[in-house]
């Protein structure tokens, strides 16, 4: 799930993508993209306590992200609620998030 609220006073939007409680993935995982030089471990998912795992990324409104999760474990990870999907040099998708 990707959550998105406008910054008042600013053109900043922070988005908050968040995974369940139950979610399947092992080990550490985080959200990586063009706003992180696609990183691993910059953006981590973090335990709530609503029990959720989520992140935020601050980022410039107006604007199109494409991003996807990794895990250690597991690898690449899409996220199926993304407002976009673009292809990649790989030969699969990138998610996408608009601001």
């Amino acid at each position: 799930m990707i959550k998105k609220v406008n910054k008042r006073d600013s053109d900043q939007v922070k988005v908050t993508f968040v995974l369940p409680e139950d979610h399947p993935y092992d080990g550490e995982v985080s959200v990586v993209g063009e706003f992180n030089d696609w990183t691993p471990g910059e953006h981590r998912f973090v335990r709530r306590s609503n029990q959720t795992y989520s992140t935020n990324v601050l980022l410039p409104e107006d604007g199109r992200y494409a991003f996807r999760y990794y895990s250690e474990a597991d690898g690449w990870i899409t996220e199926e609620d993304a407002d976009d999907f673009v292809p990649n040099e790989f030969g699969t998708e990138n998610c996408v998030v608009a601001t």
